[in-house]
């Protein structure tokens, strides 16, 4: 793999849209550094009230609702980057990203691995789906405990923020899910990585239900890219 990608990759979509997670195996080491200057701090779950716990069922029965999702994402990071593109999710386990241009970027996962693919440089780079904070939309089963450690509950005003870590990794950043109340619609997640850069994915013209091609999920040929 060249270093003129590695900068690339490291710099560009992976981190905006999945977070730190994506880096296990490319990593700079800064960010091991980094990493291994927080592996002391145990993830702190949040003191759980009643409404909480409602809130967490809301979400979690909305979640496994969607089979599948097909819509427009807009990414803010917080170092003045900004992309656009099309999601497509069919749970369990499969996503899609295409970015579009001028970014040459696709992201897929078929159920099992996570695959970046940069077009213009012709490199795929695989991790394993469950690495990615993503994993937790698209898992059969969304339990907010076990794997995953409720940080944070917050309330805005017609606002439901939920921010979850990684229970054995927290170092690794988190992602908090913001849904619209009543009636409880994910529109956005803000994920914070390792070096605290903070990326919100605006979810836009979300559609559920779909019928969506499973070829959408299946990684193109050489003679499609």
């Amino acid at each position: 793999m060249s270093s003129v990608f590695l900068l690339y990759f490291r710099n560009v979509v992976p981190r905006i849209i999945l977070g730190s997670y994506f880096f296990v195996g490319v990593t700079c080491l800064s960010i091991l550094v980094r990493s291994s200057e927080v592996l002391a701090e145990d993830v702190v779950p949040v003191e759980m009230t009643i409404q909480d716990k409602k809130d967490l069922k809301r979400a979690a029965v909305y979640l496994e609702a969607i089979k599948t999702l097909r819509g427009g994402f807009l990414q803010v990071s917080s170092n003045g980057r900004v992309s656009s593109g099309k999601i497509f999710m069919s749970r369990p386990g499969r996503l899609r990203f295409e970015y579009d241009p001028p970014e040459s970027i696709l992201m897929i996962a078929d159920g099992l691995f996570f695959v970046y693919i940069d077009r213009d440089l012709e490199q795929t780079t695989h991790v394993f789906l469950k690495s990615t904070p993503l994993s937790f939309l698209v898992q059969e089963k969304i339990v907010f405990k076990g794997d995953v450690t409720v940080t944070k509950i917050e309330r805005p005003p017609g606002i439901l923020q939920i921010k979850i870590k990684k229970t054995k990794e927290p170092e690794l950043g988190s992602i908090q899910l913001v849904f619209s109340d009543k009636p409880l619609v994910l529109r956005k997640w803000v994920v914070v990585d390792t070096q605290n850069i903070m990326t919100t994915v605006n979810l836009t013209g979300i559609q559920t239900g779909i019928k969506l091609d499973p070829k959408l999920f299946t990684l193109p040929t050489k003679k499609n890219d």
